[in-house]
């Protein structure tokens, strides 16, 4: 039996894009003048890892290409899209996770940037906003930080722990809620009974 291969070449993956075959689960899809290569064996798993054939892609300058080219339809389906092709890849929960945290400032006055597993930085705000939505995997509320294009980042268990700390009380709509300032907006994390301060 041959060795399976857990490095991809991403030149020659780009240009196989075209060979997968298409299935009718993923239509109609957003293709605009692209080539609708269908459904990619290509996967995001719930902590983040991307799979290629059921292999992780150990190259992070693979996975930070790949993120690049990630987009969301109205329908929730994230699509690979280059300037060409696109085809449809699994995502169980978020495509993006949330390694680490920086902040800046206090109170209101304060600023929470996220350091994503694809090593973009995101800093909270009105348009970047931490919500707290149900995991598809988990189906419990979970944190996750929109980070464009509908696109969202799952906020791991420690750096959440981290933002707990933080975390102050602001009525919302007439309600005590538990939550976080960043840029000059309030985040509500959960009504002031039910929060894990």
């Amino acid at each position: 039996m041959g060795k399976r291969q857990t490095d991809i070449d991403t030149v020659s993956f780009a240009k196989n894009l075209g060979t997968f075959t298409p299935s009718l689960a993923t239509m109609p899809c957003p293709c605009g003048d692209r080539t609708f290569c269908g459904d990619l064996d290509i996967r995001i798993s719930a902590d983040g890892t991307w799979y290629y054939n059921a292999t992780p892609i150990n190259r992070p300058e693979m996975v930070q290409l790949f993120a690049t080219m990630l987009k969301l339809d109205e329908e929730g389906r994230h699509w690979l899209v280059t300037p060409t092709e696109i085809g449809r890849i699994e995502v169980e929960d978020a495509p993006f996770t949330v390694v680490d945290v920086h902040v800046s400032g206090e109170a209101k006055e304060q600023v929470l940037c996220f350091s994503t597993n694809v090593e973009d930085v995101v800093c909270v705000a009105a348009e970047t906003p931490i919500i707290m939505d149900t995991s598809p995997v988990t189906e419990q509320l979970t944190p996750y930080v929109m980070i464009g294009e509908g696109l969202k980042a799952k906020i791991g268990r420690s750096v959440y722990y981290e933002l707990v700390e933080l975390g102050q009380t602001a009525d919302v709509e007439g309600k005590q809620m538990f939550g976080l300032w960043s840029s000059g907006s309030f985040f509500p994390l959960g009504p002031i009974d039910s929060a894990d301060a």
